[in-house]
């Protein structure tokens, strides 16, 4: 399974903030969309930084009351990691594993175009076990009741 398929599942809507909105007003938008992580981006397109719910964790242990004022640009992650849509599932979740990363932005040729998580990426794998498994069961059903030709 390719990252655009999960795309294609979940839809290639992604939350961005700017580099100069405040960590408050961040914390807000993750609220509200109830997601753990955004993009930040100037233009909406381009990728400058994720900021995620540990990046804030991380900042109010460092900046206590001051957090709330805070630029994002000053808390964001500013060497991304990101997919391709042709990526594959399991090259994800192995970059994911590898980085200890949550959240990978997708991007074509420089553009971005939707956003992972390790959520969705589960979410696929459950569906793909469930129907293996639905699948064994029907066939040890089935040859439990055939007899084989020899």
């Amino acid at each position: 399974m390719k990252v655009a398929e999960i795309l294609a599942i979940k839809g290639s809507t992604v939350v961005t903030v700017q580099p100069s909105d405040t960590i408050a007003l961040l914390a807000e938008r993750l609220r509200e969309k109830r997601i753990g992580a955004a993009i930040v981006s100037t233009d909406g397109q381009t990728v400058e930084g994720v900021i995620s719910e540990r990046d804030v964790a991380y900042g109010l242990a460092l900046h206590k009351g001051d957090l709330h004022t805070l630029p994002v640009s000053a808390l964001m992650t500013k060497e991304v990691i990101s997919c391709s849509p042709n990526d594959s599932v399991a090259q994800v979740i192995s970059t994911m594993l590898a980085r200890s990363v949550r959240h990978l932005p997708v991007e074509d040729e420089c553009r971005l175009v939707g956003m992972i998580s390790i959520r969705d990426v589960l979410n696929v794998r459950v569906a793909e076990l469930q129907q293996q498994t639905s699948q064994l069961r029907a066939f040890a059903n089935q040859t439990d009741r055939d007899p084989q030709d020899r």
